[in-house]
């Protein structure tokens, strides 16, 4: 039984190194070429159950056949930027050579000598008729433009939706009034935006109007009042100072007649006019109602 892993070798007695010599071949030219493992790629004949069909026996190689065969890369043969590779492999009957190569125009392989295929998918579809070409420079022409097509169905579908809003408010509308008329109620039919927005200005300027009016009312109010305090006063103070002051000349207590006069009319005006009054004035509460469109019912009592 011979070693597994050789770790020693056997040279003979006459064994002289120096009459082994060294060749150095020339380099090879052309493309390269590589021995690889691959399977019969042709696609099968729905007749005759094979993929190619070698030339020289006639013998049918079926798809999925294993071939040790010869890759070669050729350097000048590109599709579209795209590799070129040929194959050579040999037939199992004759031995003869087959070759092929990748197509990458039609996605497949195309057979160059020594085999032919059974059929040839590229091959059998039929002509198109002009009508048919129409039709599908037609659909190219729709995938294009799918986008717009997308953008167009977004707009239709706003312009539904604001439709199916409008008549919905316009279905609910009528039903209120329906109601209201069955009902008795007046009810107020909702205005436009602009209409609506002038409505409230003019109310909200009415408002202040009123507001300020009412200001001004309460100021006057309150300086009267405070005026008739200070006349009243000053009225009963004069006449206070003037009973009590005596005459130059020392003859008692009495006054002079002009004052005299003077503390009589004070006192006469003083008991004609009413006393002020320092009751809490209550201010009139805003009616927001009507700016909000509301008609109240009349009272009935």
């Amino acid at each position: 039984m011979s070693e597994r892993k050789v770790l020693t070798k056997y040279y003979p007695p006459d064994f002289d190194p120096s009459q082994i010599k060294r060749v150095k071949g020339p380099k090879t030219a052309g493309p390269k070429v590589q021995t690889v493992r691959l399977a019969a790629p042709l696609y099968v004949a729905p007749l005759h159950n094979s993929s190619m069909k070698c030339t020289t026996c006639g013998e049918y190689i079926y798809k999925g056949r294993k071939f040790n065969a010869r890759k070669e890369t050729p350097v000048d043969e590109k599709y579209l930027g795209i590799q070129i590779f040929r194959f050579y492999i040999r037939c199992t009957r004759c031995s003869g050579q087959i070759t092929f190569k990748t197509d990458p125009k039609n996605q497949d392989y195309a057979c160059e000598s020594g085999a032919k295929r059974s059929t040839e998918p590229w091959r059998v579809g039929r002509d198109e008729t002009d009508e048919e070409r129409l039709d599908r420079l037609e659909r190219e022409e729709e995938e294009r433009n799918a986008m717009v097509e997308l953008e167009a169905k977004t707009v239709d579908a706003k312009r539904e939706m604001a439709v199916a809003d409008a008549l919905d408010e316009i279905r609910t509308r009528n039903a209120r009034l329906e109601r209201a008329n069955q009902e008795g109620v007046e009810v107020s039919v909702a205005l436009p935006a602009d209409d609506e927005a002038e409505r409230q200005e003019r109310e909200d300027a009415e408002a202040a109007r009123r507001a300020f009016e009412f200001a001004r009312q309460v100021d006057r109010m309150t300086e009267e009042v405070l005026d008739d305090g200070v006349d009243d006063a000053v009225a009963s103070g004069s006449s206070s100072t003037s009973a009590l002051t005596p005459e130059p000349n020392g003859g008692g207590t009495t006054s002079k007649p002009g004052s005299a006069t003077i503390a009589s009319a004070a006192s006469a005006s003083s008991k004609d006019m009413p006393p002020p009054s320092f009751k809490r004035v209550v201010k009139k509460k805003k009616d927001h109602s009507a700016a909000l469109g509301i008609k109240k019912k009349p009272s009935l009592v």
